[in-house]
């Protein structure tokens, strides 16, 4: 008998052993919030009665998180459970473009992307630290000018 691939909620051929694509969003929103926190994935494994590898999973989606356990994230990372499916991609959603108000915007996808590393988070602490606006606009307009954007504001 021959496997045929499956196919996602957006009719996209996936391998079966790829992981779906909410889960993979579901643990980065964990990563994120985790490393928000400035918690490693020991600690967090800890506090749940997991080993750091097995968060590792879960935050690479490899390993999909059941409802007990997205309850008990939600009470450690202090965030409700809708945090985990916030910005979640269309088609992660099983909805095509047109269903929703508002499509998955490149952009969007980028700055979330690089909130999510660590990079992008040592730097959103940091810039948020600063207290004087006209100091805030000057990073701007060196980011902007390192990037080679021109001011549109």
């Amino acid at each position: 008998m021959t496997k045929l691939p499956k196919k996602g909620n957006n009719g996209e051929e996936r391998n079966a052993r790829s992981p779906n694509p909410m889960d993979i969003h579901v643990g980065s929103r964990v990563r994120l919030r985790r490393m928000l926190l400035g918690m490693s994935q020991e600690k967090l494994g800890d506090q749940l009665g997991l080993t750091f590898q097995q968060v590792q999973k879960y935050e690479k989606g490899v390993n999909r998180i059941g409802a007990s356990r997205l309850f008990d994230l939600s009470k450690t990372l202090g965030v409700p459970i809708d945090y985990f499916y916030d910005e979640a991609p269309v088609a992660a959603l099983g909805m095509a473009e047109d269903q929703t108000e508002y499509g998955d915007k490149t952009s969007e996808k980028s700055v979330y992307d690089f909130l999510s590393t660590r990079e992008g988070l040592e730097l959103n602490k940091a810039f948020v630290q600063i207290n004087d606006a006209r100091v805030r606009r000057s990073i701007v307009e060196l980011v902007r000018s390192l990037a080679g954007e021109s001011d549109n504001s």
